[in-house]
């Protein structure tokens, strides 16, 4: 076996023994696996038990407290027109409140009270507030003496409650477009960018971590006699990219696999549908069923994590040469955070373009640093559930994997002198003039 493999072989081998990499791999999936799984069974089964609510009307006729409509949500108990507050109070602490409704509530609409004997639910009292508002808006078209008011009223009453997404394809069948979400979208690449922040960040800072480490104990100074910097340099940086590789690998076979069999054997065939329906009645939008499909859709996953797996790859490679470079530079941590900082410019400037990329993924500012290595493998990954042209991922890729190449090689010319440097800070000065060192 090579040196360069050895060191590979040891720098794996010793992070995926540690119970951290274990569990981090294990906790990771099941959250992701929860989060898929657990929307859905608390829209069946955790719904909110129906209120009780008494009702005290001082309206004319009583005429608002008459059209309230009890449902799932809200039980409305009208009493008699002689009722007041003290005496309901009393009477009535077993439900849930006591809706006072002032004389003049047609004229001065603030006039309502809620008197609670439990703690507050914002689905009751908007509940309330939408069935009296709209019979207030009867009552006060009433006076312009139309004909046909309840017609008139029921015809105007339309609401907009979302509009269907269908991505234009190639082909000639229009009923074959796919259904797509924008919110869904932004979801999804918002937890993929996210999920790629924390591998270069963590995994990142652990070259940098045993850099130092091991320049502090003088365990380089020993390996340089066997190997050339650079082999060193590369092992590290491989080693630990296989480690990354290795756990995405794992949460794609746990995340796919739940989505293959544990979704359908918690849920059925029936249980799939309710919560969709669920979702729908709970909201206007399709927005939940949109994410629900994309989970369950075995193929569409199998590609994310393949994308994510060459973007993880090809930024770990990328960030790590620079940060093996900074630790091999330094002898302490506090050393290093001059650096870091500067590394971490990037990563911060990527996670607030991928904020922006609901707006408008195909935006100039969004479009080019997907395809600037720095910041290509967060906002790229954020942009591919929105259907972007495949040329655009490939040559995303190839500047990535380019830009490791050089990169890797002005890394190692610093790392072959920063290596044998002990007890100097150097500045950006000397790291510059290390490059140029022949």
């Amino acid at each position: 076996m090579s040196k360069t493999g050895l060191i590979i072989e040891r720098e794996f081998a010793e992070r995926v023994r540690k119970k951290s990499f274990i569990i981090s791999t294990l906790l990771t999936p099941l959250f992701m696996i929860a989060m898929m799984v657990l929307p859905g069974i608390l829209m069946m089964k955790g719904g909110s038990s129906t209120k009780s609510v008494v009702v005290i009307d001082n309206s004319p006729l009583q005429f608002v407290g008459t059209r309230l409509t009890s449902g799932k949500t809200v039980e409305f108990k009208l009493l008699g027109p002689d009722a007041t507050l003290n005496d309901a109070r009393m009477a009535y602490k077993s439900d849930y409140g006591i809706l006072v409704i002032g004389s003049d509530i047609l004229d001065n609409p603030q006039n309502l009270q809620l008197v609670l004997n439990e703690a507050s639910s914002m689905s009751v009292e908007e509940n309330i507030q939408s069935q009296i508002q709209s019979i207030l808006r009867t009552e006060r078209l009433k006076r312009y003496d139309l004909e046909n008011m309840d017609q008139i009223l029921a015809d105007a009453n339309v609401r907009v409650s979302g509009i269907q997404t269908l991505k234009n394809n190639d082909q000639e069948d229009s009923e074959n477009m796919e259904e797509t979400s924008t919110t869904t979208s932004w979801l999804m690449g918002l937890i993929l960018g996210m999920l790629l922040y924390f591998i270069l960040i963590v995994y990142g800072q652990q070259v940098l971590q045993s850099v130092i480490d091991e320049k502090q104990t003088r365990v380089l100074d020993v390996m340089v006699t066997s190997c050339t910097p650079f082999e060193l340099m590369m092992g590290k940086i491989l080693g630990i990219a296989l480690v990354a590789a290795l756990q995405i690998v794992i949460w794609a076979v746990l995340v796919i696999g739940a989505s293959a069999f544990v979704m359908p054997l918690i849920a059925g065939a029936d249980g799939m549908e309710a919560m969709t329906a669920a979702a729908q009645a709970a909201s206007s939008t399709s927005e939940f069923s949109g994410l629900m499909l994309r989970f369950s859709d075995v193929s569409y996953l199998a590609s994310l994590f393949l994308e994510l797996l060459l973007y993880i790859v090809g930024g770990f490679l990328f960030y790590a040469s620079m940060y093996a470079a900074i630790g091999s530079s330094v002898d302490t941590p506090q050393d290093a955070a001059q650096f870091n900082g500067i590394i971490m410019m990037p990563v911060i400037v990527a996670i607030m373009v991928m904020m922006s990329v609901m707006n408008d993924p195909n935006s100039d500012l969004v479009f080019w640093c997907s395809i600037i290595p720095f910041t290509s493998p967060i906002v790229m990954m954020a942009r591919i559930p929105f259907g972007i042209p495949t040329w655009e991922i490939v040559v995303s890729l190839i500047l990535l994997y380019i830009s490791f190449i050089l990169m890797t090689w002005v890394a190692a010319r610093i790392f072959r002198v920063g290596v044998f440097m002990h007890g100097k800070k150097p500045t950006w000065k000397d790291l510059g003039s290390w490059i140029k060192m022949k």
